[in-house]
């Protein structure tokens, strides 16, 4: 019973996992840009989301996505995020599909265990390749959005709990971060 209870939820884990990845690969909130300096940027209430897909301007009232349909004169870092995102997409489906028919409560006719084992392994392989797709895309997409924009943060694509008024600076530009205070009584840190 203890075995079949952490099947089902290794089960329910991979389909989370995979169906998590479908949704990041369809939307384009993964990197939240502000191209000004952050306070100017809250007080228009102006900011910059980009995904895999398009360059979107995120304002009160309007929601406007421009498509990145040039494959070419893509940066490296959007190409391998969209080969590895569909990659992952793919994969996990007949991942899903084999770890679903080598649960213990599916027969499928007068099968030998050897068998549903050997499917068990074969789409254990395949969540994993899934997880590691889905894992270097939202690590690399980042990266190489800070490389070319000043002020980002990471979209509700990416990082859900993470809080999004937290924005990092690049080399390129954007206000310098303020300097820390001295004096710690009056910090608003401490």
């Amino acid at each position: 019973m203890a075995n079949a209870c952490l099947q089902l939820s290794g089960f329910l884990v991979s389909c989370l996992g995979w169906l998590g990845i479908v949704i990041a690969t369809a939307t384009n909130d993964w990197v939240n840009m502000c191209k000004y300096g952050l306070n100017t940027c809250k007080k228009m209430d102006e900011l910059g989301a980009k995904g895999p897909w398009a360059d979107c301007v995120i304002s009160t009232g309007l929601y406007h996505c421009v498509s990145l349909t040039q494959i070419l004169d893509l940066p490296a870092y959007i190409q391998t995020t969209r080969a590895l995102m569909i990659t992952g997409s793919i994969l996990g489906l007949p991942a899903v599909g084999m770890i679903l028919m080598s649960m213990p409560c599916i027969n499928l006719g007068q099968e030998p265990q050897s068998s549903k084992n050997k499917r068990t392994i074969l789409g254990g392989v395949l969540i994993l390749i899934v997880a590691l797709c889905g894992m270097v895309s939202t690590v690399w997409f980042p990266i190489g959005s800070h490389q070319e924009h000043g002020l980002m943060s990471f979209g509700f694509s990416l990082y859900t709990g993470w809080d999004n008024n937290r924005f990092y600076y690049s080399k390129q530009g954007g206000a310098p971060p303020a300097a820390p205070s001295t004096n710690h009584a009056k910090s608003a840190h401490v």
